[in-house]
């Protein structure tokens, strides 16, 4: 589904940078641009402009503990008898010489940079006008002392382009959301301005109005979709150009073995999305959601379906006979027994949905058994079987094993996807339902802690590729 709604929210929550930052930004930049005007600096100043992710408002909030950047270009004359190296050295000493400022500056290839203890770093890069020739710009390399040339005015202008192509602010908007995932994933390199050109350039003129781009989720779908399939047409990496600057090659960005990566990496997600946006079950699709985007997407409407599991089931027996002196699901699954489950207990949208690539052909079968301890080290009790009632405080020993009851080959590992429910796990804070690597090899430790109907699963996967070849049915655990 493409719940645009919980994209909406989860944009102004999570990802787009907030309004108390981009004000701090704001103030930071108006401060530095005083401080430069006011220096002892042989350059003649024409102007300041914005660049990057800034000027091309796909700026976003950065993980906690990042700081958050901006790019400041400062448009000067050329001074006469310097080199590349001066613009920055000389911007770099002066800047030095304010209290303001002088703990606070960094030097690097092509800018200064102000660091605002962890919070943010603004990049202040001289920009010269017109040196050589008449209507070129060019960016100072001081590790090369040599100028290089620029083009910012009109990338930004290539990408409002695009953006207004797309319409509505969709095609920020799905950058933003593109960057947000590089950057929780952390698996896949791609530096914000390839990755902005990269989507950029699969936004056609003929797309105006097309309805690939109706609202954020179509549009995300649209773009990583056409990138993958240009990905996967291009095996070896391939020559990437500034748009609108065609000696700058920006795919050097990558090596070969980067590019590769990314380009798995893409397909894997463009799978994701596919699967999320297709889906035309609301809670199963918000769990495939959160796959790509972790659980900070749609977290309130996911905790909230967990914590009301007692209350969905109830609703279904109401006025019924079965329904007499039955106050939550465990006493209705006391009762009842498997009926009790409502329909999607195990697709809850907290549920974190398998990460690994799927086995072609014929799955392996996982059998999960379970004994009852007293303590992790103490007493074995007993075996238990799933949807026998238990107390808390009491450990489950949890045994993965194949269709003949035996161990599986070292070359296999299992991961576990425990789950809780209900509101007491949900007050708790404790709803879970994320993978856990086994204790020791095939098994997996529980404490029993929460009142409710909670599940674990086995997944099997192949340790050579990463390969899901196969998954348990739910071991139902009930706590007292």
């Amino acid at each position: 589904m493409k719940l645009v709604q919980d994209f909406n929210a989860f944009l102004n929550d999570t990802v787009n940078l907030n309004s108390t930052r981009f004000d701090q930004l704001e103030s930071s930049i108006e401060a530095i641009k005083t401080a430069v005007r006011g220096l002892d600096w042989k350059p003649s100043i024409v102007g300041f402009a914005a660049q990057g992710s800034w000027a091309h408002k796909t700026i976003i909030r950065p993980l906690p503990g990042d700081p958050f950047d901006a790019d400041l270009l400062v448009y000067v004359k050329p001074v006469a008898g310097w080199e590349a190296k001066d613009y920055i050295n000389d911007l770099y000493a002066e800047m030095g010489r304010l209290g303001l400022y002088k703990d606070k500056i960094r030097r690097y290839s092509h800018c200064i940079t102000v660091e605002y203890a962890g919070e943010r770093k603004i990049d202040v890069a001289p920009c010269v006008k017109e040196r050589l020739h008449t209507g070129v710009w060019e960016v100072c390399n001081r590790d090369t002392n040599l100028f290089e040339k620029s083009n910012p005015l009109d990338y930004t202008d290539w990408l409002i382009e695009r953006n207004s192509i797309c319409g509505n602010n969709n095609f920020r908007k799905a950058t933003r959301l593109l960057k947000y995932l590089r950057d929780i994933k952390t698996n896949f390199t791609c530096p914000s301005f390839l990755l902005t050109t990269l989507l950029g350039k699969h936004v056609y003129a003929s797309d105006r109005g097309d309805a690939g781009f109706e609202d954020v989720p179509t549009t995300l779908k649209t773009l990583i979709d056409r990138l993958d399939d240009w990905l996967q047409a291009n095996p070896p990496k391939p020559t990437v150009r500034n748009p609108v600057l065609f000696e700058e090659i920006q795919s050097t960005a990558w090596d070969d073995a980067k590019y590769l990566n990314f380009r798995s990496k893409i397909n894997l997600y463009r799978g994701w999305i596919d699967d999320a946006y297709d889906d035309p079950d609301k809670e199963e699709s918000i769990g495939k959601w959160q796959r790509v985007f972790g659980e900070d997407f749609a977290v309130r409407e996911a905790a909230e379906k967990a914590g009301k599991v007692s209350e969905a089931a109830l609703s279904v027996v109401r006025g019924s006979s079965v329904s007499a002196g039955v106050a939550d699901l465990v006493a209705l699954v006391k009762k009842i027994g498997l009926a009790a489950l409502p329909s999607g207990f195990d697709r809850l949208p907290h549920m974190r949905r398998p990460q690994w690539r799927m086995a072609t052909g014929t799955r392996l079968t996982v059998n999960v058994g379970a004994r009852l301890w007293t303590s992790r080290y103490g007493q074995n009790v007993c075996s238990l079987a799933s949807l026998a009632p238990t107390q808390s405080g009491h450990w489950i020993r949890f045994n993965a094993s194949n269709n003949l009851g035996l161990p599986f080959p070292e070359t296999y590992m299992v991961e576990w996807r425990v789950t809780n429910t209900d509101e007491v796990a949900r007050r708790a804070n404790a709803l879970r339902g994320d993978y856990y690597r086994s204790d020791e090899p095939w098994v997996r430790w529980e404490q029993l802690s929460y009142r409710g109907v909670h599940m674990v699963e086995a997944f099997l996967i192949r340790k050579s590729d990463d390969t899901l070849l196969g998954k348990s049915d739910p071991f139902y655990v009930v706590i007292e």
